[in-house]
């Protein structure tokens, strides 16, 4: 009998002995038991199963975080489905598109959304049902599989068949399906577990999101690979924070989260007392917040550095020198390279384009072979589309994002998906779309865009290209600030200079 390469398998290898043993505990006091989380969990796939759902199907999840999303997450595991998840702020606009693309057998979303979604489904040839599941854990999702049987096998699967699908837009604007392996995740959890020295005493503080690799793959994958324990909240609360750090030994977040904490002059040493790990990730650390957060509770901050098409390549240690400004040396199992344009090995501290390989790696991006083609060396190595550099002792900086990429909060935003937006407004001649450095979310969303002066046309205001821009993009997409100038800055081959704009308006968001 071949040994069972599902990751859910995994993780149940690595429960507490006493299945009662808790899961987790929200912060309105609930506790869950991991026996809890597998019964529920087995009747949520069996349920999705009897619908039709057939394994290889993707199941499309567009929710708030709570308990029974994460139940819904261990049921598509556990029956074979591909878990799609989808940020709740994403619009009806970009939701037609993910599920266009791909092409769900189920899709399970907020009670008021139900409509909007059938709407959009209306013809498809794979949708077998849509189902409801609200923030706090009620809904048709539940309703549909409460008398579903408590007991369901752990689908046979190989290490290479798809676990998660994960989408992250691209340099055109046309969002990039990521295809996750069952090995991809649980080959980098093992990883993690032992460069983070995870065990069944710890208790993981989670306040991320659970529609992102950060907080679904490698904070619930940390915890369910070493038998621990989680408190469990819906968002993130500094002073929520505080409260409950005294009851936890490791805190995940994005940097976003440790300078709230700074802010608040209620934390301190005594809050992190049973605390004996910080990390960081999601975005860049600044050197003044590890500093300052060393020097206000005595923990210095882990830093490590992923992306949604590899999980983690590189941590600071756990044990040794955690150096402010790098993102620590690659983990176990991973190689990472810094090269040239033209593909060639730099040399120790030269910056270049970052690459990467391991069997963290996805394959490839669903349905667009070509751009797997162009994002993959012939020897394997993945271009991150970073720039770096490694030092002598192999830590990694990275000092660039070749693509402009904005991260506004630990959520990454396209830049060209937005100028989309914009240019289609009437009255826009042209836009850029940059990111300038915030204090509380490490980057925000500026637009800047270039009238169109012919007779009769009508110059949209700030106002009103933040608002058009609301209607179609998530949130953290929109625009903070729109600036207007006379002509984008070109070089010489016509490419506009976002580099030359981020200078001119890095004071431009507050």
């Amino acid at each position: 009998m071949p040994v069972n390469a599902n990751l859910y398998a995994h993780f149940q290898r690595h429960f507490p002995a006493e299945p009662g043993s808790t899961l987790l505990v929200t912060a309105g006091g609930r506790s869950v038991s991991y026996a809890e989380a597998d019964e529920t969990s087995a009747r949520i796939a069996n349920g999705l199963l009897q619908l039709g759902a057939v394994p290889g199907d993707r199941v499309t999840v567009q929710v708030e975080k709570s308990v029974e999303n994460l139940f819904l997450y261990f049921a598509c595991l556990r029956a074979g489905l591909v878990y799609h998840p989808l940020n709740p702020a994403y619009t009806t606009a970009e939701l037609e598109y993910f599920l266009g693309d791909a092409e769900p057998s189920i899709v399970v979303c907020a009670p008021d959304a139900v409509s909007t979604v059938e709407a959009l489904l209306a013809g498809s040839r794979v949708a077998k049902a849509v189902l409801s599941l609200d923030a706090g854990g009620s809904g048709s999702l539940m309703e549909r599989t409460a008398s579903a049987a408590a007991l369901a096998e752990v689908a046979l699967c190989s290490g290479s068949d798809m676990a998660a699908l994960l989408y992250s837009s691209g340099t055109t604007g046309r969002p990039k399906g990521i295809v996750l392996s069952h090995d991809n995740l649980r080959s980098n959890a093992e990883t993690l577990v032992e460069a983070w020295g995870f065990s069944a005493s710890d208790r993981l503080l989670h306040m991320l999101p659970i529609y992102h690799v950060h907080g679904l793959f490698v904070a619930i994958s940390c915890v369910l690979m070493s038998g621990a324990s989680m408190s469990w909240h819906h968002g993130f609360s500094d002073t929520a924070a505080i409260v409950a750090l005294p009851r936890c030994t490791v805190m995940m977040g994005v940097p976003t989260y440790y300078t709230r904490l700074l802010g608040n002059p209620d934390f301190g040493p005594s809050c992190c007392a049973n605390m004996r790990l910080f990390i960081s990730g999601s975005a860049p650390l600044l050197a003044e917040t590890f500093t300052a957060f060393e020097a206000r509770t005595g923990h210095t901050i882990l830093e490590r550095y992923g992306m949604s098409e590899t999980g983690m390549n590189t941590s600071n240690p756990l044990r040794g020198e955690r150096r402010a400004g790098t993102v620590g040396p690659a983990i176990a199992g991973v190689t990472l390279r810094v090269v040239d344009d033209g593909g060639t090995q730099l040399a120790t501290g030269e910056i270049g384009n970052l690459q990467v390989r391991g069997p963290n790696v996805f394959s490839g991006y669903w349905h667009m072979p070509e751009k797997t083609a162009e994002d993959f060396t012939a020897d394997g190595f993945f271009n991150t589309g970073d720039k770096a550099l490694i030092d002598a002792d192999g830590y990694v900086s990275i000092v660039g994002r070749s693509k402009d990429m904005v991260i506004c909060g630990g959520l990454n935003v396209y830049p060209k998906e937005v100028e989309r937006v914009i240019d289609g407004i009437a009255g826009v001649r042209e836009s850029a779309v940059i990111g300038v450095p915030h204090a509380d979310f490490g980057e925000v969303v500026v637009a800047v865009i270039v009238a169109d002066e012919t007779a009769g046309a009508e110059i949209p205001t700030a106002g009103q290209v933040i608002a058009q821009c609301k209607t179609q993009l998530a949130n953290f997409k929109v625009p903070k600030r729109v600036e207007r100038v006379a002509a984008l800055p070109r070089n010489a081959m016509g490419k506009v200079q976002k580099n030359l704009l981020r200078e001119q308006f890095a004071g431009a968001a507050v």
